[in-house]
């Protein structure tokens, strides 16, 4: 279902938009897409300070269109009396030989790490009753996982950043060695280490539920899988 705002050159129309962002770091999904551009487009200036929530997206927008652009569909966005005209830019891809080629494609068919559907999440919801009907200790299998963490601008205390990572705690969490990664333009993201027990943590939702939501958000634009390896 489409996304609708109005009157974006407005106080009232930005005072929406700001509304809408206190909860979210893109206008559809959980990745930069068309939508944003076209919302981006459809503010004349940069906003004031006094959107706070639109100031922080618009910039994160802003410097993602300067570093590699923005390819995701989105799921739709309409603003009343604005028609997009821009050509978004497209990141391109490095050059590679056709053998990294090919082994990029069998990736892409492949997504291990994609949304839990209905009946995998029933799955383990009965698989765990029933250990515990049981009553035996079940021995959980752990796994080391390495992570992006990516600022919003190049104006992010990336001390703050990787403070506000290791502030979430759980049971069957522990966090491991660190260290920035320059990405270009002065910005920098957060490399971690992390060990989970398999069966009492999930990283989506460790991604979603606590490191890109409030209060973690203030400072974190967006968490990437680089490695997954059982141990």
């Amino acid at each position: 279902m489409a996304v609708s705002f109005s009157n974006l050159g407005s106080d009232a129309g930005l005072k929406k938009l700001d509304e809408y962002l206190l909860t979210r770091s893109y206008i559809t999904g959980y990745h930069a897409s068309k939508d944003d551009i076209t919302i981006h487009a459809a503010i004349s200036k940069a906003p004031s300070s006094e959107y706070a929530n639109v100031c922080r997206w618009y910039k994160h927008i802003d410097a993602l269109l300067r570093i590699s652009g923005v390819s995701d569909e989105g799921t739709g966005v309409t603003v009343e009396g604005f028609t997009s005209s821009i050509e978004e830019p497209v990141a391109t891809p490095p050059a590679t030989d056709s053998k990294a080629a090919v082994d990029d494609d069998d990736d892409d068919d492949v997504d291990l790490f994609g949304e839990e559907t209905e009946e995998e999440k029933k799955a383990a919801e009965e698989r765990a009753a029933a250990v515990k009907a049981s009553g035996k200790k079940k021995e959980s299998g752990k796994s080391s996982v390495l992570l992006d963490v990516k600022p919003w601008d190049d104006e992010t205390d990336m001390k703050k950043l990787e403070e506000a990572v290791r502030s979430v705690q759980m049971e069957g969490l522990t966090w491991g060695a660190s260290k920035l990664v320059p990405v270009g333009f002065g910005i920098k993201k957060l490399q971690i280490m992390m060990t989970i027990v398999d069966d009492l943590v999930s990283v989506d939702e460790l991604i979603e539920d606590h490191l890109t939501a409030e209060p973690a958000n203030e400072h974190i634009q967006s968490c990437d899988i680089v490695a997954f390896n059982k141990i």
